[in-house]
């Protein structure tokens, strides 16, 4: 028997670890929802170094996306002259594209020798920035046949900029967004290029050339007729030969996830610093206030590098490029909210003029600048289709105005923004709300009239939104009780839905789909905050949210991980789209979310 004894205290204690760590799995023995969160927190700024790296960027050989070449960058633009560039677009099959195109003064191009576009006279390229992508005025239409295709550019400069941009906005008789579709762009099919070569760039180059005796871009050169390397041509000042562009070393965000970075500027990781602010003020730790202040003086010190690439070296979806303007509001007012939360609460900083100068601009997009709905006056979008109202564009504009509704300096413009507000919840209701479901469609075209599926996440966004209106509202405003009574209903409905583990799933009424930790934070946080502000009856819904609670703990390592966060997501009809999204670890889409739930439940728990 003391044998038997032996052996097994000797198993016990080898096994020891093995119990331990399964133990130590996630933080759910924690009582105190702050100490949770803090885990969070303090990976957060253990990980994020807020610096750039610098590195020679990824060469796209997709025809997905905008090429250009530019010219001045390589060959100078200090005189009139002309250039060549050349690659290779490979199909799988014979094709017909078409190719925006954008550059400076006259423009020749030739596909498989044969001329699809000229445009002759001194001009400037011009981009279009929209909501998701680049617009290009000039366009024209290349017959691909299956295997390589050759592609050749001439471009003219009268002495000033010298650019060349290529986008395909199209593939007839293709799905747009499968990208076997698209052509391969580049050298690997050009012979007697070296593959390390075709791996840096798409582009063989040559010049300058003359430009002279008024001819332009009708000044005919050899390689229209020729591709011949180690062949040397008489350039404007000296003999030339075949070349590649010159290779920028871009700034980049250091080691991108496939959701990005925490610094990469998006509403997620603006709500990351507002979460940060607010944890701060409930822990009153500044160290997390400070993670919040270098989100934003990093983006704001750094905007004239950021200009620099995307306007001077080409580079128009370099690092953190919305920053600078884009017409979407997950890119401005979003965001924006650590930065407009700072100047109310701290009346001086270093930095102040800057955040004044920045906050301006955005106060103004929030009036004039965002499309609004026809009749309703609600923000919606150009994308997908014309006039999409997303259920996203509650969060992503509606808290913003609250926020600037308290930072006004009038009580003219206080109720300007806050009637905005209160206005457009009540309106965004009328559009997006599914009434046989009482859920929240993920978007709503204007078009047609199709039930998109009830995304988590969606839903998560319509009721934070709610929430952070009902806080600041007074209770005798005409859209007050409107208001508070769709939050209510939207609460019912999502109680109902919260399975046996506490979770609430990625499509809400799809029993078979996944527990996903972002909607579940949101609708924890959302409800917790209905309890504490007085808006729902805490006996009743309160078993609901300490269900919620502890199903997200399950999910948060003691470092501070946090699992199974639904990826970035754009609209769609079709339920699998979002059945099939990937999930990641660490996507502050989730991240914010989980701090904001864990601060409201210190709230909650505050109650006396």
């Amino acid at each position: 028997m003391e044998m038997k004894l032996t052996k097994l205290f000797c198993l016990l204690m080898i096994l020891m670890p093995f119990l331990n760590l399964k133990a130590q799995r996630n933080v759910s023995a924690m009582t105190d929802p702050l100490k949770v969160v803090q885990l969070i927190g303090d990976k957060l700024i253990r990980d994020t170094p807020f610096r750039f790296g610098l590195a020679i960027p990824d060469n796209n050989q997709l025809f997905n996306g905008i090429q250009f070449v530019d010219f001045g960058r390589t060959f100078g633009t200090f005189q009139p002259a002309l250039a060549y560039a050349y690659t290779n677009l490979s199909v799988k099959g014979d094709m017909e594209l078409t190719i925006q195109t954008a550059h400076n003064d006259g423009c020749k191009i030739w596909c498989n020798g044969e001329s699809v576009y000229v445009k002759r006279g001194k001009q400037k390229p011009e981009l279009k920035f929209e909501e998701r992508s680049v617009e290009m005025a000039g366009h024209f239409n290349v017959q691909l046949k299956k295997g390589a295709n050759s592609l050749l550019i001439k471009s003219e400069t009268f002495g000033d900029e010298w650019v060349v941009y290529l986008q395909p906005p199209s593939l007839k008789g293709a799905v747009v967004s499968d990208s076997g579709n698209y052509p391969e762009i580049g050298l690997k099919t050009v012979p007697d290029v070296d593959p390390k070569i075709a791996a840096l760039t798409n582009w063989l180059v040559i010049g300058p050339f003359a430009n002279a005796d008024g001819k332009g871009i009708d000044m005919s050169y050899p390689m229209e007729k020729e591709l011949i390397f180690g062949k040397m041509y008489q350039g404007i000042d000296n003999p030339i030969t075949w070349t590649i562009p010159k290779l920028e070393v871009l700034g980049e965000l250091i080691d991108p996830k496939p959701w990005g970075t925490n610094y990469t500027w998006n509403y997620h990781n603006g709500g990351v610093a507002w979460a940060m602010q607010q944890l701060k003020e409930v822990t009153g730790e500044t160290k997390y206030n400070q993670y919040a202040t270098n989100f934003c003086d990093f983006q704001i010190n750094n905007s004239p590098f950021i200009n620099y690439q995307v306007k001077t070296l080409r580079a128009v979806n370099s690092a953190n490029n919305g920053y600078l303007f884009s017409p979407l509001l997950d890119f401005t007012l979003a965001p924006a909210l650590p930065f407009i939360y700072k100047l109310r609460k701290d009346p001086t900083f270093s930095n102040r003029e800057a955040y004044e100068k920045y906050i301006g601009r955005m106060l103004k997009y929030a009036k004039d600048g965002q499309v609004r709905f026809p009749g309703s006056n609600i923000y919606t979008r150009l994308t997908p289709e014309k006039y999409t109202t997303w259920v996203d564009d509650m969060f992503m504009g509606i808290p913003f105005l609250v926020q600037a509704s308290q930072y006004a300096s009038t009580p003219e413009e206080k109720k300007l923004y806050l009637d905005d507000a209160a206005n457009q919840a009540v309106k965004f209701n009328e559009q997006v709300w599914d009434k046989e479901a009482n859920l929240y469609m993920h978007a709503k075209y204007s078009g047609r009239d199709v039930k998109l599926p009830h995304w988590s996440r969606a839903n998560g966004w319509g009721i934070w939104a709610m929430s952070e209106v009902l806080m600041v509202l007074p209770k005798n405003h005409p859209n007050y009780k409107p208001i508070l009574e769709h939050y209510r209903k939207h609460v019912d409905s999502l109680v109902k839905l919260q399975n046996q583990n506490g979770f609430w799933l990625q499509v809400l009424d799809r029993p078979d789909s996944r527990e996903e930790v972002s909607g579940t934070a949101i609708f924890t946080m959302a409800i917790a905050r209905g309890i504490t502000n007085g808006w729902l009856n805490e006996k009743k819904y309160k078993p609901f949210v300490l269900k919620g609670w502890e199903a997200i703990k399950t999910q948060i390592e003691p470092d501070g991980t946090v699992h199974n966060i639904c990826y970035g997501t754009m609209c769609s009809e079709d339920v699998n789209y979002y059945m099939n999204r990937p999930f990641y670890d660490n996507d502050t889409h989730g991240l914010f979310a989980v701090l904001f739930a864990g601060i409201e439940m210190f709230k909650l728990q505050s109650i006396k």
